[in-house]
Order: structure tokens, then sequence, then C-alpha cells
């Protein structure tokens, strides 16, 4: 009995059962009738969709993406993430294996260039104490050329100053009556002419003996009175015989006379004669008198 109600309510009213289909249908539809029927005239600057405007996956992202999930898989496996991590290790390894070769070649190269910097610095200061010898060597030797030099003029100056004398002092010495025997003051002069010779060195004395005799008479009265005075010097006063140089004249002028007039007295006149040399060496100091009391050159 019931159901045979229910059969009678159900023929009785299908309405709404029939409004519900509708209903679905249109929402189904009404959609798919809306992109179907785009006007042609419609705007072209409309907005794309969000579908649209979403860049298309590219194949590697397809590629690392598992199962259809469309993403990664978040219980994906070890083995799977050790086979996406492996190319980037072996870059990764590669990279340190080109940084440690390019280290060790700047390495190398920064010792060849220190080795070379040395080897040249080295080479400098070898260089610089050779020409520091050179230069001391070429000082050495201008000293010696210049010392050289300076003997030999030395030597010329000796060589030719050997026969160079000069007059330091004279005296004349009167005989009377032509005897060799010596008066007072002929000592006297005698004796001063000694003492100017202390401490000279490189002198001679020139003794010319004159008589107013003629011929050899005069000659050998001459030389009477030369050896007088040479034996008083050599015998009172030590004077060396080699400086004495006596010549018997006669009546014969001397060799500084100049008027070349004939004697007429018997004298002796000595000069005393010192070599240039040996003044050089023995000279006193400037403004000192010689014993004679004139200053010597």
């Amino acid at each position: 009995m019931a159901h045979s109600m229910k059969s009678k309510a159900a023929t009785l009213n299908p309405f709404p059962s029939r409004l519900a289909v509708l209903l679905l249908a249109s929402a189904i539809g009404i959609p798919a009738l809306a992109q179907q029927a785009q006007p042609t005239g419609a705007p072209q600057n409309t907005p794309p969709s969000a579908a649209q405007q979403q860049p298309a996956a590219s194949p590697s992202t397809n590629a690392s993406k598992e199962g259809f999930w469309g993403r990664v898989n978040p219980f994906a496996r070890k083995k799977w993430v050790k086979r996406q991590t492996d190319p980037i290790n072996d870059r990764l390894s590669e990279l340190d294996e080109v940084n440690a070769r390019n280290a060790k070649d700047i390495q190398d190269v920064d010792g060849r260039a220190q080795a070379g910097i040395h080897r040249a610095q080295s080479s400098a200061d070898a260089a610089n104490q050779a020409a520091t010898a050179a230069g001391a060597q070429a000082q050495q030797a201008g000293a010696t050329a210049q010392g050289a030099a300076g003997h030999v003029n030395q030597l010329n100056t000796t060589v030719n100053g050997l026969d160079q004398y000069h007059q330091v002092t004279e005296a004349d010495v009167r005989f009377r009556g032509g005897q060799p025997a010596l008066s007072a003051e002929a000592r006297k002069q005698l004796d001063d002419l000694a003492a100017s010779v202390t401490g000279r060195h490189g002198y001679i004395l020139e003794v010319e003996a004159h008589s107013p005799q003629a011929g050899s008479a005069g000659i050998q009265s001459s030389q009477r009175l030369a050896e007088a005075v040479k034996r008083y010097l050599v015998t009172e006063h030590q004077i060396p015989v080699y400086r004495l140089h006596a010549v018997a004249l006669g009546n014969a002028p001397g060799a500084g006379d100049e008027d070349a007039r004939p004697v007429r007295s018997s004298s002796v006149h000595i000069r005393l004669m010192e070599n240039t040399l040996a003044a050089q060496g023995a000279a006193p100091p400037q403004g000192v008198a010689s014993s004679t009391g004139a200053e010597r050159p």
C-alpha cells in the first residue's frame, strides 16, 4: 500500500525532478556556450586568462617532475636525489681541480719570478762591487801615476841641479910683501868664512890666489898664498879638502873680474858656493839670516 502511494505521488508531481535536471544542465552548458559564442568583433586587447598567461612548462621542468602530482614528489627517494645532484657535484669537483691547477701555476710563476729577481739583484750587486773595485783601482792607478810623474820631475830637477851652484858669500884676504904669512885680520876673515859653512851641505870653496909678479914667479908666489889659506881652513876649521878648489893665477885677472886690470897686490879671493839642491833641502825658515849676515835665497 505504501509503495503504491509513492508511485502515485511520483506520477502526480514530476516537476521538481525535471527542474533539478534542467538547472544542472544549464550550469554545465552556459560556460561552454559562452566560450563558443564570443563575438567576432570583440576587442583584441582583452587580457588573457591565467591559463594563457602561464608559460608552458619546459621539458627540463617536466623531466624533473615525478608522477602525476604536477610537481616534485615530496616523497622522492635518495637515489633520485643523488641522480639529480651528481652532475652538479661533478662540475664542482672539476672547478676545484681547475682552481687548484691555476693556484699551482700561479705559485710556480711567482717562484720563477722571485728566483729571476734574486738572480738579477745578485748580478747587479756583483756588477756594482766590480765597478767600485775598478773605480778604486783607477784612483790608485791615478795616484801612482801622479806620484811617478812627481818623482820623474824631481829626478829631472835633481839632474839639472847637480852642477848648479850659487854664491853665498865671499872674502878677499890680503898678504903683505907677497909673504904667505896670515895676519890677524886675514885669520879673522877666514874664521868668519868657516863659521858660515857650519851645517851646510853641498858647498865648495873657490880659492883664487893672485900675485903682482909676472910669469912663473907670480904663479909660484900665488900658489904659496893659496896653500897657506887652504892649510889654515883644514887644520883650524876641519874643512874637508875635497871642498877646497884652489888655482894660482899669478898676475892674471880672475874669472869674475870685469875690468881685467893687472893685479898690483898679493891676495887670495875666496867664494863660498852652495849647490842648489842642497840649499833647497837644508834651507832655514824664510826670513832667517845666514851666518854671513845676508838672507839666504
